[in-house]
This record gives C-alpha cells, structure tokens and sequence, in this order.
C-alpha cells in the first residue's frame, strides 16, 4: 500500500467532507456530513429530526413565511488574534449558539454549522408561531374535511399551547367559495402558506392564485376574471396542508383513516406517473400523485387522477357474454372459453386476426404473443393513440405501454399491422377477430366493418360497439384491479399493484388469455401458469431487457430497461431550477 493511500484511509470522515462536496454539520449535538448548499430543513431531515413547517415544499422556493420552522443556529465563535480554534477530542470546533432562531427552510448549511431542533428557544417560538395560527382558525376540526390529515390540526397537538388567550371575536372569511371546477376554497381555513400559489406559478406555470388585504384580513383568492381551471389545479389540493382546498369529487365523500392505501401507475398516457389508489372494501375512492423525481416529481394532471370511475360504472361488463338466437346472454366462463378456441380452430390462420391495446400490461402482451402463436396467427397489432404533449406531464403517447409493446414483441411498430387488418376486414379475406382490450371505434372500425366477420372474440372493460358486435365477450380487469408491468415512454420498468377485486366474476386479463391459450392446446384448465410472477419470468426468458428481473425487483419506483431518448419536459424544468438553486428538488 503506498503513503498516499494510507495517508487517505487515516483520514477521518470530517476531514474528507470537503474532497466529497459535503460540509460538517451538527444537528442536536451529533456531527454528520451532508452536502455543501443544501437547505437546513433536509439536512434535519437527513438526520431523522422533523423539523415542523408548513410553507416549506422542496419542489417550490422557500418564502419562509410561515416561520413554523424555527431552528437555533450556531457557528464556531471567532478566535482571538494568534489563537487557534477550540476543538473537541474528535477534532471539531466548539459550536457558540445564537441566542434567536433563524427558519430552516431558506438557510443553507456551513462548514462547522451547529443546528439545534429542540430545546427550550425553539419550542417556546413554535408555541407562538402556533398560538397566532389558531387565533383566527375554526375550531371545526371534526367536520372538516382535512381531518386525519391536517399538519395544522397534528402541530397543534405537538407544538402548541394547549389553550388560548385570544378573547376576541375571529375574523370570518369567505366558505365554500368556487374557484374553479374541480377545487372548493374555504378561506377560513387558509394558513396563507402561499404553496398553492407558488405551485400554480413555478409548475403548472399558471399564476391565478395570490393574496388580497392584508393582516389578518389576507384572503386567498383568484385573479379576477380568472379561474383555477388548470388540467393541474388538484395538486393544490395535494400540497394545501390544511383544509382551505378541497375537491370537489372527494370532498366529504370518506374519511382518509378508513382507506387502503396502494402503490401503483397511471395509465393514461405514457408518462406512467406514480399513484397511490385510496380505497375502502372493493371501492377506489381517490387517486392521488405518488413522489417519483424520475418520471411525475411529486404531480399528475386532473384528468388522469379522476379518470377511475369508470370502474363501477354503469357500462361496466360484469360477466362473461355469448351471443346467440336470442342475443347476447350470460354464460360460464368454460363456456365462453370453450366457445372462443372451438371458433378460432375453424378459421385458417390467415383469416384471424388479433387487434391487441398498448394500454395492457407486459405479461399480457407475452400471452397475446403465445396465443398467436397457437392459432399461427402473423397479423396482430396495437392500436396508437396520439395526441400533443401539453409540455408538462401528458405525453403525446397516450398509450401507457407502447415501449413494452415494442420490447415484448420485438417490433419497432407494434401497431404497424393495423391498417392491413382494417383493409382485411373491409375486403372479407379476414373472417375473425379477436379483440383484447380495444373499442374498434377507437381503430377506425365503423358499425359496417364490425358486421363484416364471421366471429368476433373480445375482452372488454365496457359495453360499447364492440361489445355489442362480438359474438363472446370477456369481461377483463381494470387498471386497479390488475397486476402486472408496463415501460413508460422513457424506457423505465414499472409494476401495477391490485388495489380491488376484478368487479362481478370479471377476469384478470392475463388468466383469460392463459385459458384460452390452454383450451387451443388442448390441455386441461388450470394446468398452465399459475400466477402473474410465473408470466413474468416466462417473459424475461424471451425478452433480454427484462433479464434477472421479477415483479417484486422492479420495486415501487421501477428501473429504467432501455433508453428511448424522451424526455419529460416537467422534470426538465424541475431540475433546471434545481441547478440554479430555486429549490431543494
């Protein structure tokens, strides 16, 4: 070993801070080292200390106007003149403290900073700091819709006073005010935090919100003339940590200590923003934005969060459905199943063809890949969905699962069969479909070419004209009701997670496609793979960017697979102001 290592290996933790970017710091009397810059408010965080705080969001800059997050600060005093620093026996400077608090959310760290986080400065002026919230707050707590998640109602408990000594009449404020069509405002509530505005204005880059009057008259209010109608007005409500800002489709409908909680992905578009599915019994209540700084930060558009309810709706298809003299009536699924392998057997394989959705999983684009196989059938495809990108977090894919389309079945253009077999079908040399998630109508088929097969096999979510066309319908699973993987549009790996029971006796997807597969063959049910890890493994067997990985691998953040070269534009520009120092990110 030469000097040079063993001069480097000697060196303590705090004297390699610096050569790694990283300054000292002691937080509640123990020495760490976090990264040069940082605010002081994640540095306590990095420590496990909470420090409370209410206008502090690391995605947005740090007004410190709440002041909740007072902290006691100290740097090493000066030494004399020809003196050298005090040092303690691990080689520290002495830290003398400042006898006021400063925020911790807009202060930066220093070399040889002291923070402290408790003691009786800091709890006295967090007393206060809370003792001034509630002097004009309702004390609705129990009706209010925040309840059980309400930082103010949580602080209050831990860092307030216990009693008031306010005796005057509270100032009222505006109730239930309508400030856009998916938001309510209740200004009573309001902390003026400032994080809904300062969210419309640096991310949704929409500035509608601000403060009018002034005291303790201030009111949150939109600009006139203007409307908080922005397709990401609802993350407003996510970040409002009191309940001044509720929705409209969730307000007052359940109490968040009775819902389930489960990580999963949006399948909107092929961003795949992270989510978490909020449910109660076999019901998804609420679906709300899950931090991932890799593909969604810590957002997702309205449209996409409320676009769930569909799953017990009205035209949702319940049980299996075979069509005969009398119409379509209900059946078994053996019966179904049986129905569709005994129809597709009597077809030659040019004359069948599968139109299959970039909105399935990757286990269920393997399976529709092997039933292709059992029916030698060459012509299956996707169906694109294409619109713009709104240069935040919708993608101009608006398919979920086009990347995995593409890895799965080894094909630059999933969808590229797709007007062959709408020629096909229009020219009659294709005389059965099997349709896997898909309306036609979204294909380009219209009522007279989907009266043209002889058979017609679907799996469908909702009644619709394809439903109403197929001679077997196969009721498949929602989004939320399902397991399985997809790739966003930037290459990344991500899972879904069952967060309900398939409605009535629908099916999981991928079970139907695997009895079908196995009533082709001939072999018995239940006899294939048994559950969705097995179809997962058969499928990174066959498909090298999914190598060594399974299901529970790929974790609640996923892991990127392949690169596309797409880009989503939000974090772009989150860690562009990241770089400039606007936020902790």
């Amino acid at each position: 070993m030469s000097d040079n290592a063993a001069t480097v290996e000697a060196k303590l933790p705090k004297d390699l801070a610096a050569e790694k970017g990283l300054v000292n710091v002691q937080i509640d009397g123990v020495w760490m080292q976090v990264p040069k810059g940082m605010r002081m408010i994640e540095a306590c965080k990095l420590a496990q200390k909470e420090v409370p705080h209410y206008c502090y969001h690391p995605k947005l800059s740090a007004p410190g106007n709440c002041r909740m997050c007072l902290v006691q600060m100290g740097m090493p005093p000066r030494p004399a003149p020809g003196q050298d620093p005090v040092r303690d026996g691990e080689g520290y400077e002495n830290i003398g403290w400042i006898p006021r608090p400063v925020i911790a959310c807009a202060n930066t760290v220093g070399e040889n900073m002291g923070i402290r986080t408790t003691g009786e400065l800091v709890e006295k002026c967090r007393e206060g700091v809370m003792e001034f919230l509630l002097i004009n707050h309702p004390l609705d707590c129990p009706i209010c819709d925040q309840a059980g998640e309400c930082r103010l109602q949580e602080f209050s408990v831990e860092h307030g006073k216990g009693e008031s000594r306010f005796v005057d009449a509270k100032v009222k404020k505006p109730k239930n005010v309508d400030i856009g069509p998916r938001v309510r405002l209740d200004d009573e509530r309001c902390i003026m935090c400032s994080r809904c505005i300062r969210f419309m204005d640096e991310v949704a880059d929409d500035p509608v919100l601000g403060f009018t009057q002034r005291g303790t008259h201030t009111t949150l209010t939109v600009h006139p003339g203007k409307r908080l109608d922005s397709n990401y007005s609802l993350n407003t409500v996510d970040i409002c940590p009191v309940g001044a800002l509720t929705s409209n489709d969730f307000r007052f409908q359940m109490r968040v200590w009775f819902l389930k909680e489960t990580k999963s992905i949006d399948i909107n578009c092929g961003t795949g923003a992270n989510i978490t599915i909020w449910t109660r019994g076999e019901k998804v209540h609420r679906i709300t934005p899950r931090q991932n700084d890799e593909v969604n930060s810590t957002w997702m558009p309205d449209s996409h969060r409320l676009n769930f309810h569909y799953i017990d709706g009205d035209t949702r298809l319940a049980g299996p459905i075979l069509k005969g003299s009398n119409g379509h009536q209900p059946a078994s699924w053996s019966a179904v199943i049986a129905a569709t392998a005994a129809e597709l057997k009597k077809f030659q394989p040019g004359e069948v063809a599968i139109i299959a959705s970039a909105r399935m999983t990757n286990e269920e684009l393997f399976l529709t890949r092997e039933l292709a196989g059992a029916i030698n059938c060459s012509l299956f495809t996707t169906v694109p969905r294409d619109g713009e990108s709104d240069g935040l977090l919708i993608s101009a894919d608006r398919n979920p699962n086009t990347t995995g389309a593409k890895l799965v079945w080894q094909s630059q253009d999933p969808a590229g069969p797709l007007f062959a077999i709408r020629e096909g079908v229009r020219n009659g040399s294709i005389k059965a479909l099997l349709v896997l998630g898909e309306d036609l109508a979204d294909a380009g088929f219209t009522a007279e070419d989907l009266a043209k097969p002889e058979f017609i096999a679907s799996i469908q979510l909702l009644a619709g004209p394809t439903a109403h066309a197929s001679d077997v319908v196969l009721p498949g699973a929602a989004f939320a009701e399902k397991r399985g993987s997809m790739v966003n549009v930037t290459g990344r790996l991500q899972r879904l997670n069952r967060a309900v029971e398939p409605i009535g006796d629908a099916k999981d997807d991928w079970e139907i496609l695997r009895d079908l597969i196995l009533a082709l063959q001939g072999a018995k049910p239940g006899t294939g793979l048994a559950a969705i890890e097995d179809v997962f493994k058969a499928m990174a067997a066959s498909v090298p960017e999914f190598d060594d990985l399974s299901l529970s691998k790929i974790g609640d953040l996923g892991k990127p697979v392949v690169e596309t070269g797409v880009k989503i534009p939000l974090l772009q520009n989150e860690r562009a102001r990241k770089a400039a120092g606007l936020i902790n990110g």
